[in-house]
């Protein structure tokens, strides 16, 4: 009794003649964007965090 064999075996070729017949069909869906509010949304914690270093570093020019 043999057991199973450790080395993977390689792919069968196929059978001469038989094509494969394949169909490209298209599953994408186009949704409408109509869901647009009239303000722009919030910014995210990390750019107001960014906004708020890039104004800390830049003097007040304003005041002098």
């Amino acid at each position: 009794m043999t057991g199973p064999s450790s080395t993977p075996r390689g792919e069968h070729s196929g059978t001469r003649g038989i094509r494969w017949e394949t169909v490209l069909t298209s599953t994408e869906t186009v949704v409408p964007d109509d869901t647009w509010d009239e303000q722009p949304p919030k910014p995210s914690r990390a750019t107001r965090r960014a906004i708020a270093r890039k104004q800390r570093g830049k003097p007040n020019s304003g005041q002098r």
